[in-house]
């Protein structure tokens, strides 16, 4: 049977992950705000939630219908055939948003939601009171223009959270978005590859996932392996199948910071993520250090002035850096910063900007393409 999935994401990157549904030969991918729709079956449902690398999370949506109040709200839900999903012992929390709608009360339209929800699910199964006593089955909603859409979370934990990130550093960049800045990059495995202020490691460990071209949810659970109508051949046929997809080489991939502490918990999250070979970590002043070699790719999250220093202490770290790699032409540079004047403290115009979002932080990735030196 086939359904419609929703994949949220980051704002900036939906073009970007309808490229990866296309890849997974999924059908009628369509790109919107903030989301990327597809249609398929539960294998295409568990093939996205293992090999998406950009994407948040993979929703079912249940349906979608007019709700311009509480009661249409109720008979709209109670109209969802919700019993093909959620069984007897089903755990059915309900969260969402509202926006530009009648209906403002996230709460309110929470409870009628799980009203109907329950009315529909204890009529089926005639009972007067449901245990909900096994697995998780959330439910989204998303009210709009007075149009609600109800969901059916299949992923759990966000995609991002691939599952080797036990800990990290003070300034964690959002793994979803580390593979975003490596895809823009153009990055393959074919050059160097640098993260100068590595941190926790994220850039660098998604760079060697995507080298390998390794499913970044191999290593994890999701909502819908325990689901009694999804079956469970197809997780081991999917996984199955992406691991016969990997790659082998030798990579030249370095990380590299000024903080010790930081580098210990990036070397132990490459062990987790099974790349740890793959990657050389180094402890360096990144306005400093000697470049590996005369050419590369150098993709960064260098500190942001909100989060760990003052910001006239995070330009004074741009101007440094601006310095150092100005005669690194044979460097592709993919920096992102939430500096509106990075430009202009680096030194130099980016040939191209992407806005893109860090969490709720409004960045841009600058993009400077590598040059050849001049003779």
């Amino acid at each position: 049977m086939a359904y419609t999935f929703s994949v949220p994401c980051l704002f900036g990157l939906e073009g970007l992950v309808g490229k990866e549904l296309k890849r997974m030969d999924l059908e009628n991918v369509r790109v919107e705000n903030g989301r990327v729709l597809f249609d398929g079956d539960w294998q295409a449902m568990v093939r996205a939630n293992l090999r998406l690398r950009m994407g948040e999370r993979v929703l079912l949506r249940l349906g979608r219908f007019p709700a311009a109040s509480f009661e249409q709200l109720f008979q709209g839900v109670l109209a969802l055939p919700l019993e093909q999903f959620i069984p007897k012992t089903g755990i059915f929390p309900v969260k969402g948003h509202c926006l530009s709608s009648q209906l403002h009360s996230v709460p309110d339209c929470q409870a009628i939601v799980k009203k109907a929800a329950s009315q529909r699910l204890g009529q089926h199964y005639g009972v007067s009171w449901l245990p909900e006593s096994g697995e998780t089955y959330q439910l989204q909603f998303a009210i709009m223009q007075d149009v609600a859409e109800i969901f059916l979370d299949t992923s759990g934990a966000g995609l991002h959270k691939r599952g080797y990130r036990a800990v990290g550093n003070d300034a964690p960049i959002r793994e979803t978005l580390a593979a975003a800045m490596v895809e823009l990059a153009r990055w393959r495995g074919r050059d160097f590859f640098w993260d100068p202020f590595c941190g926790s490691g994220t850039i660098v460990i998604e760079a060697a996932l995507i080298a390998k071209n390794r499913a970044p949810g191999l290593q994890r659970d999701f909502s819908a392996t325990h689901w009694p109508c999804v079956p469970a051949a197809l997780w081991q046929q999917e996984r199955k199948a992406a691991l016969d997809a990997e790659f082998s080489g030798d990579y030249r991939i370095l990380g590299s910071d000024n903080d010790p502490a930081s580098l210990a918990i990036a070397r132990s999250n490459a062990k987790k993520a099974g790349v740890a070979g793959l990657i050389r970590f180094e402890e360096a002043d990144a306005t400093k250090a000697p470049l590996p070699c005369d050419r590369g790719v150098i993709v960064c999250n260098p500190p942001y002035g909100e989060r760990l220093m003052e910001q006239r202490s995070a330009q004074r770290l741009y101007q440094a850096l601006g310095r150092h790699l100005k005669y690194a032409d044979g460097w592709g540079k993919y920096i992102i910063s939430s500096e509106p004047e990075f430009e202009h403290y680096f030194g130099r115009r980016a040939d191209k900007k992407r806005k893109l979002y860090n969490g709720m932080i409004q960045c841009n990735l600058f993009q400077y393409q590598a040059t050849e030196k001049e003779k």
